[in-house]
């Protein structure tokens, strides 16, 4: 059971990464619109978070310190501002997302508009950074995030035709889709895979949690079971809309239309599980993104930071946790949509990628930081294709989502 529980925050950190609510919805829509044949974007990702989380999870174990703050002193405070205004910048728009996120799941719960439970929301995220220890808060949202196996169960009580289904994971453009169209979703859900909050609380998580060289294993069944779990739950989502909502020409634009092949799957039962798998996993999201503003403003100016101190004791990093907060209700309070919020996040945060992923591979490269346990051969050659891949995604990113306006 304690092995079991020591995956916790890499389920909580994938199911944030993966399924937070733009996330959901645009693994919806990509079903909905192209079937399966984007699914191999979310693979490309899998591989490639697991690579840097992987790295960063290493640095923490072996040095004892976030990565943020081992790149501060390691590439100095000029190259890592720059990374800590790109990331802080990609953080806050993703936690207005997510508390807009938890506002819809429960909209979908109660039929109540999702305006009035925005203020909810946002207390809710606060009172739990402020009164629940960090390994209590890790095993209960990453568990029942667990719920979104529900998509998966839903695939399986649709009885598609396996086949047909399997055909269509070849990459392919369908007639009434454009190519642009088709690669600005690729670097959406590129983008989404690898958000660079992810590793920063991965890092930040396992000096939460006191992680050692001993703990290495521990950092990698979190890295190989959370990352491919979260993944998995992303191509079941887009297999739902592909199985019912595709042929029926029906286009996805919101979080109510994600449950639509849930339902006729396995009826209210099955759509009231998904719906507690949606509104944790967008809590966890938002958790994880209010602590990751907290974590690398903390570690970049040199703040006493951690759950693991009381909030008397690291008070800059709860203040900032809870101005980010207040940041997120005042923009929701404009009546923006919290899923276009997100959708907009993931592709700047597609911009932000190489400055977050290259100072990860240049410190996990440090024998001063990591004696023996610097990156070998192989994780260095496929870390480097993949800086290669991420400068490509960040160059195109922006001019695709104007050719095509945001995939319109």
């Amino acid at each position: 059971m304690n092995r079991l529980l020591g995956v916790a925050l890499g389920i909580l950190t994938a199911i944030g990464g993966f399924l937070d609510a733009g996330d959901l919805v645009t693994n919806a829509v990509v079903g909905s619109r192209f079937g399966l044949s984007l699914a191999w974007v979310v693979g490309l990702g899998i591989v490639g978070i697991c690579v840097f989380a992987h790295m960063s999870g290493k640095v923490a174990a072996v040095s004892g310190r976030a990565t943020f703050e081992v790149i501060r002193e390691r590439l100095g405070p000029r190259a890592a501002g720059l990374n800590l205004v790109a990331s802080l910048a990609v953080t806050v728009l993703t936690l207005i997302a997510e508390v807009g996120g938890i506002a819809l799941a429960l909209q979908l719960a109660s039929s109540v508009d999702h305006r009035l439970w925005v203020p909810v929301a946002a207390l809710a995220v606060w009172l739990v950074l402020w009164r629940v220890k960090f390994k209590v808060m890790e095993n209960v949202t990453g568990l029942l995030g667990l719920t979104l196996i529900g998509f998966a169960v839903a695939v399986f009580l649709l009885g598609p035709d396996w086949g047909e289904l399997a055909a269509g994971l070849a990459p392919s453009v369908p007639a009434n889709e454009s190519t642009t169209t088709y690669w600005y979703y690729a670097v959406a859900l590129f983008g989404a895979a690898m958000t660079p909050y992810e590793v920063f609380f991965f890092s930040s998580g396992g000096v939460e949690e006191k992680w050692t060289v001993r703990d290495l294993a521990t950092s990698r069944l979190n890295v190989l079971i959370g990352f491919p779990l979260g993944g998995f739950l992303s191509v079941a989502i887009a297999a739902c809309a592909a199985i019912v909502l595709l042929p029926r020409g029906i286009a996805v634009d919101s979080m109510a239309q994600l449950v639509l092949p849930v339902a006729q799957a396995g009826g209210m039962l099955l759509v009231a599980v998904v719906i507690v798998g949606i509104a944790a996993a967008t809590f966890g999201a938002a958790l994880e993104t209010a602590l990751s503003t907290g974590y690398t403003l903390a570690q970049y100016l040199g703040w006493s930071w951690g759950k693991f101190r009381r909030p008397a004791h690291a008070a800059r990093f709860h203040l900032s946790m809870i101005v980010a907060l207040v940041v997120a209700v005042a923009v929701l309070a404009t009546n923006v949509d919290p899923v276009a919020v997100t959708e907009y996040s993931v592709v700047f945060s597609a911009v932000a990628l190489p400055l977050t992923y290259l100072p990860i591979l240049v410190v996990a490269n440090d024998p001063e930081y990591m004696g023996e346990h610097t990156n070998g051969r192989a994780l260095n050659a496929v870390g480097s294709v993949y800086l290669v891949v991420l400068t490509v995604v960040a160059l195109a990113a922006v001019p695709l989502m104007i050719v095509t306006r945001a995939g319109s």
